[in-house]
């Protein structure tokens, strides 16, 4: 059981070292873009509850006389 643990962190050591992390400025432009990207789909999902928002309650006003 040990050995297979000890097997298990060594295998990981061994995969850590093949990753390839990103360099700080592709980091940076990554989290930008990620940011843009979160805030217009806010607005987005904003705008569009807003309309089905004003839409209903202009159903419901016509329809409760």
């Amino acid at each position: 059981m040990k050995e297979k643990i000890i097997g298990f962190f060594t295998d990981v050591v061994k995969e850590m070292n093949k990753v390839t992390w990103p360099k700080k400025d592709d980091l940076r432009d990554s989290t930008l873009i990620v940011l843009l990207v979160c805030l217009f789909i806010a607005g987005f999902v904003y705008v569009v509850d807003l309309g089905v928002s004003k839409g209903l309650g202009l159903l419901l006003e016509a329809f409760s006389g």
